[in-house]
């Protein structure tokens, strides 16, 4: 291991042994930290947090302090961060709140300079959250999501797969997958074609989420009459498939199209 001699690392911490720690950082009793994995200058690790294989942690991060939640009364919660995943400076990962409460991100993600990712979140894979994006508790982030800097994502509200939501907006219901979203509150403005021409979804799929999309953001109809109409007129892709039950799972309900 490279620990820097002002790092402060309990000895109840497991470390694997090509782990790098920078000066004056500081890693709790119950930290678990993965092989090549690299922490910065500054930074705490604390909690029952654990980090996984080839992560990049850059100065001043935080993960896996107290949840910022007023229910909080100590209990035992947990934060898990895969692997592959760059932090870059002053970002904070909360754990999960209430007895093993969990907060989940996955692999291969990049958490711009003050991300903020809250309690009970739960982040995917091959994300971007760009500058002082926020996570709100209990927020799902899906696979291959980018959100742009300042954007802030309101409690419970689950963002899908390779939607885009643009910087400075506020997300207060579901953004539906394979969208672009943007404003105050945050409205679809249709597909992100940039994002599933990049991850080589077919020409055919794509022309069926199209129609689809018009039907359920700009017919003027009820999701309710829209997912009707959907089933009733095609045979949908894999794609509209998740499209549609995502719809189906909504509790907050889904973000509204930009022409209402």
């Amino acid at each position: 291991m490279q620990i820097h001699p002002t790092a402060i690392i309990s000895k109840k911490a497991e470390l694997a042994d090509d782990v790098s720690v920078g000066p004056y950082s500081l890693i709790g009793d119950n930290v678990i930290i993965g092989a090549s994995t690299k922490i910065g200058a500054h930074c705490v690790i604390e909690g029952f947090t654990s980090i996984g294989k080839s992560c990049v942690i850059f100065t001043g991060a935080v993960l896996g302090s107290c949840p910022q939640d007023l229910k909080y009364k100590g209990e035992k919660s947990f934060l898990a961060v895969g692997d592959n995943n760059i932090i870059r400076e002053y970002c904070t990962f909360n754990p999960g709140t209430g007895s093993g409460g969990r907060t989940i991100v996955g692999n291969s993600n990049l958490f711009m300079a003050y991300s903020h990712v809250a309690h009970d979140c739960v982040v995917g894979n091959n994300c971007v959250i760009a500058n002082n994006g926020t996570l709100a508790g209990h927020v799902t982030v899906e696979d291959n999501v980018v959100l742009g800097g300042l954007a802030a994502i309101h409690q419970f509200v689950r963002v899908g797969m390779l939607s885009i939501i643009g910087g400075c907006s506020k997300v207060t219901q579901d953004a539906p997958p394979y969208s672009t979203c943007d404003g105050h509150p945050a409205v679809v403005y249709g597909l992100n074609l940039i994002g599933l021409k990049r991850h080589n979804i077919s020409k055919d799929s794509i022309k069926q989420l199209n129609y689809v999309f018009k039907i359920l953001f700009n017919s003027g109809l009820t999701l309710k009459h829209a997912l009707k109409e959907i089933e009733k007129e095609i045979k949908p892709v894999l794609e509209v498939s998740y499209l549609i039950d995502f719809v189906k799972k909504s509790q907050r309900g889904m973000a509204h199209s930009c022409r209402k």
